[in-house]
């Protein structure tokens, strides 16, 4: 009967620190989500950076390089937001972030606006290597997508 406790008791212990560690690591840590969202952020402001010069002129327009811009958004654009929008990696959770709780608080208007940057991206994808003036226009799409997302999901700078 002894025996029987112990093995009863160390299974359990074993399944509880089981559980204990799937729960501690079921998740990142939101600064390390902070870290993954600040280079995606990053590669879609450089890739949209470089089509936005070429629109504005200030970049000699190239289709190629702007068609490789276009498909490098459109990939970040796409990206699955699970891994880097997590509850509880916005403002005041973590260091270094500019994302409100209003992310998670309204997850369908974050959606919504997310879907517009991914569908303006992928109007960007077609335009950015037809011409200068296709490549402007696709731009107004992006810089709207961004703008609905940021004035509603991100904090002011301090």
């Amino acid at each position: 009967m002894r025996r029987f406790g112990f093995t009863t008791l160390t299974l359990v212990t074993i399944a509880l620190a089981a559980t204990a560690f799937a729960d501690s690591h079921a998740q990142p840590a939101p600064d390390d989500t902070v870290k993954g969202r600040r280079a995606l952020m990053g590669t879609i402001g450089y890739h949209t950076g470089i089509l936005g010069k070429m629109a504005k002129g200030d970049m000699p327009y190239d289709a190629a390089l702007a068609s490789a811009a276009a498909e490098n958004l459109s990939t970040a654009a796409t990206m699955n937001r699970l891994t880097i929008w997590i509850e509880g990696s916005g403002v005041g959770s973590a260091e270094g972030t500019r994302a409100k709780p209003d992310i998670w608080s309204d997850p369908v208007g974050f959606e919504t606006a997310a879907m517009g940057l991914e569908t303006a991206a992928a109007a960007m994808v077609i335009a950015a290597g037809t011409d200068l003036d296709a490549l402007r226009g696709a731009m107004q799409g992006v810089g709207t997508a961004c703008s609905t997302c940021h004035k509603a999901y991100r904090a002011p700078a301090n």
